[in-house]
């Protein structure tokens, strides 16, 4: 009996063991059950950052003196002095009051009409003269911004033209500054932006009918 009692209780001993042992085996595959969900949302959250890393590298930053062509168009591109200086040139005389008083140059440039033609501006064909409910902000240092209507720049509509400009009174802005807005309809020279550094196309439709 007395034997007997002693194998019921190794047996027991055992069972409890082999449970005990069964039971941190368990608990060792959840945690590494835990560890590999952390691990898959880790590897989840992977692509996320890689697009937003991929979105943010696609706007990269701008280099001295270039100028982003942007907004509601077709190819959006990129665009420097040396690139303008390229291009067919015209002059202007041009008149202007600022804090500095009356101001009188004469600019060479790009007329600012071809520069966004290039990038194919998004204007509804199928309305009656829907480029005339586009416009253009012109951004240069400083977050400095101006708004022109796109009659303003276009020679169907405006008697003079916008130009991107790359010299004043026969001296070339630095390629690092990068190009002058000059607009020679203007009495003041509020929206001659320099150092631009950005251009971009819209259309009133979507403030206009949204307002309503």
């Amino acid at each position: 009996m007395t034997c007997g009692r002693q194998n019921q209780r190794r047996a027991g001993l055992a069972l409890a063991a082999a449970a005990l042992l069964l039971a941190g085996c368990g608990q060792s595959a959840e945690t590494k059950g835990a560890d590999g969900a952390k691990g898959g949302a880790a590897a989840g959250a992977s692509p996320s950052s890689s697009s937003s890393a991929s979105a943010k590298a696609s706007v990269a930053p701008l280099g001295p003196g270039e100028v982003r062509v942007g907004g509601e168009v077709a190819k959006p591109y990129s665009v420097t002095l040396a690139d303008l200086r390229k291009l067919p040139q015209a002059s202007v005389e041009v008149k202007f009051t600022s804090a500095k008083g009356e101001q009188r140059h004469t600019y060479q440039g790009v007329p600012l009409h071809d520069v966004l033609k290039t990038a194919e501006p998004r204007f509804d064909a199928a309305k009656k003269n829907g480029q005339l409910r586009g416009f253009v902000s012109a951004t240069g240092g400083g977050d400095y911004r101006a708004v022109f209507a796109w009659a303003e720049i276009d020679p169907g509509f405006a008697k003079s033209q916008v130009l991107l400009a790359v010299s004043e009174d026969g001296v070339a802005f630095d390629d690092a500054a990068g190009p002058r807005l000059v607009v020679p309809q203007d009495t003041k020279g509020g929206r001659y932006v320099s150092e631009l550094n950005q251009l971009w196309v819209g259309v009133v439709d979507p403030v206009v009918d949204g307002a309503k």
